[in-house]
């Protein structure tokens, strides 16, 4: 009833309205935990609290009066958006808005009466735009890079347990919050997601940025190749800490397998950019990794039929 209303609101038309209602049913599964705890990141705004029984849109929660929150060091920036209201602010919403996507991986989105975009996935105890720069979805891609641990002769390690051998993967430690994560960042306006992918991770755990032309030519004409055929490991919602009622991050993470370490086995890798330090790490269940990464790494281990 509360999202039914909220639809009749926008003049969506009844054949809209079944499919983002049926659209917002199968969101109300992934119930977010990152993004509705504590307080907003790089801030001292606290989320509004919002019991699991409440997320979801279509529950009603009258006293629900969360704090409107749009950090100022994203306002008049050239890669964010203008606030919502304003003259020369009219996107295109779930569509292709000029060189900036504005469609979601989850279907298409609800903008509320006053003309604000919903979570898909539901309530997070804070509206406005917090440190993201777009209303409504914010695309990021997510390069999962792998290889086989493997002991000083070479041969696979296997762990006793499950007697499978055991994956690794490229982790960063972010500079922001310090906490161990895949290597990853935001879609640039018109950008291919494969280009995002190569980009994002040489800029962060082979610290392209600090290199002189040259070298950088050198670094992406050994990973071009590398970085062709990736596994699509998730597409869709990330609960992602940054995450508000309004602005929301969405990714493409794709597995990059380096079968026989021939690749990385001559490339060190060097922290860079948004990540203070880089590491091989072995995947494993007991891991604590930011936002749904967790997730990401389980799912690529089970593509492989690795350890976990």
């Amino acid at each position: 009833i509360v999202l039914t209303n909220k639809l009749i609101a926008t003049g969506i038309s009844y054949m809209k309205q079944v499919h983002v209602i049926h659209m917002y049913g199968r969101c109300i599964k992934m119930i977010h935990q990152k993004c509705r705890l504590g307080f907003y990141p790089h801030s001292k705004i606290k989320r509004f609290e919002v019991q699991e029984s409440k997320v979801s849109w279509n529950i009603e929660y009258p006293e629900y009066e969360p704090i409107k929150y749009t950090a100022p060091s994203i306002q008049n920036k050239p890669w964010a958006d203008p606030e919502i209201g304003s003259a020369s602010f009219v996107p295109k919403w779930n569509a292709i808005d000029g060189k900036i996507d504005r469609k979601s991986y989850m279907g298409e989105y609800v903008i509320n009466e006053d003309g604000y975009p919903l979570n898909p996935v539901g309530r997070t105890g804070i509206v406005g735009r917090g440190v993201l720069g777009r209303w409504g979805p914010n695309h990021a891609a997510d390069p999962i890079v792998t290889r086989w641990k493997r002991d000083s002769n070479d041969a696979l390690e296997i762990n006793k347990t499950t007697n499978k051998p055991i994956l690794q993967f490229v982790a960063i430690q972010r500079r922001d919050c310090k906490e161990w994560a895949i290597p990853g960042g935001m879609v640039d306006p018109g950008e291919i997601i494969s280009v995002t992918l190569k980009r994002e991770f040489m800029e962060e755990a082979m610290n392209l940025l600090e290199n002189d032309i040259a070298k950088r030519n050198e670094m992406e004409t050994n990973m071009n190749l590398f970085f062709t055929n990736g596994i699509e490991i998730y597409k869709g919602y990330v609960d992602d800490p940054r995450n508000t009622d309004n602005a929301w991050i969405e990714t493409v993470a794709l597995n990059f397998h380096d079968e026989d370490n021939n690749t990385f086995g001559q490339l060190p890798l060097t922290a860079g950019d948004d990540a203070c330090n880089v590491r091989w790490m072995d995947a494993d269940a007991k891991l604590n990794l930011y936002a749904s990464h967790l997730e990401f790494i389980k799912k690529t281990v089970e593509k492989h039929d690795a350890h976990w």
